[in-house]
């Protein structure tokens, strides 16, 4: 039983099974786009959770990781916050083991809650397949999966 719930948290959490390598394309720094409605709009990125990095290498987040936000532009409320989000599209090409290359006209992310739950309530926009296999609550939201 205890187990059982571990595994639902871990994947709650977006740490099911081991993912498949992609090109990091969001910079630490960066400036993306809010894709949820949870008063939002643009995002700058603080934060990549989990990166394991090298001296003065700028850490990079891929499609489906988690990082950490402040919110640049949105309802006063939620300017000058800090939040996890989950970055569900990118601008730079990544390959699929399959042996096609993906990549979407914006970068953009979903803010979530630090339990894994989304904060808004739907997601405008394509979310790309790895971040939706991995954060199942995104995935439930998303209008379209590619």
């Amino acid at each position: 039983m205890a187990a059982k719930a571990k595994t639902r948290g871990l994947q709650a959490k977006g740490a099911g099974r081991p993912r498949v390598k992609i090109s990091r394309g969001v910079n630490v720094g960066s400036i993306i786009k809010c894709t949820d409605n949870s008063g939002a709009k643009e995002l700058r990125v603080v934060q990549v959770v989990g990166y394991k990095g090298r001296r003065r290498r700028v850490p990079a987040a891929a499609v489906g990781d988690l990082i950490v936000v402040s919110v640049r532009r949105g309802t006063p409320d939620m300017r000058k916050k800090i939040f996890h989000a989950v970055l569900v599209r990118q601008r730079k090409p990544y390959r699929r083991p399959e042996g096609i290359w993906v990549q979407f006209e914006d970068n953009a992310a979903v803010i979530i809650t630090p339990e894994g739950e989304m904060r808004g309530s739907e997601v405008h926009g394509p979310v790309a397949r790895e971040a939706a296999e991995r954060w199942p609550r995104i995935a439930s939201a998303a209008s379209i999966i590619i």
